[in-house]
Order: C-alpha cells, then structure tokens, then sequence
C-alpha cells in the first residue's frame, strides 16, 4: 500500500506548444535575404547562424536563380536581361 503512495518521481510531461523548428539551408536563405532587404541586421544575423556559411551562400545563390527564372518568365525576357537589369549592369556589347 505504502509503495503505491510513494511514487518515483517522474518528470512532468513538456508543455503543449510549438517546438523549436530545425532551420534547413532554404529557410536560412530566405530569411537572410529578406532580412538584407530590410536593413534588418539583427534578423540577418540570426538567420545565418542557422546554417553553415557554405549552406548559406548555396542556398542564397540558388534563391537568386530561381528569382532569375521567375521575372525572365514573367516579362518574357532572358535570364540574362532580368540579372543585368536587376543589378544595374549594361548588356554586353555584341
């Protein structure tokens, strides 16, 4: 009987609610570029701890391209068009 009052304690089961969300390379990306849109350097920051600098600067670079594909597309121009003119670069002269 005395065995059945005295329990081992046993830890409390963890609060409802949304758990901590693992960061993959893409969210990092997302979030970094976003965040250097805004000016936001604080926000900029936290998404690139979440990755590697390598994870990063691929997910970034793929990000961009497909920005690229997405406004060439949209305007019915090239890729190269669509880079050229979102950075302020000239054509190429033929």
């Amino acid at each position: 009987m005395l065995a059945r009052l005295i329990r081992p304690a046993t830890p409390a089961p963890a609060a409802p609610g949304p758990r901590p969300r693992n960061h993959n390379l893409f969210d990092a990306a997302a979030a970094y570029v976003a965040a250097s849109a805004t000016d936001d350097e604080d926000a900029k920051d936290e998404a690139a701890s979440w990755v590697s600098p390598e994870a990063l600067s691929f997910g970034v670079t793929e990000l961009a391209c497909r920005a690229v594909l997405t406004l060439s597309r949209e305007h019915g121009t090239s890729p190269d068009a669509v880079a050229r003119e979102l950075l302020g670069v000239p054509a190429p002269r033929a």
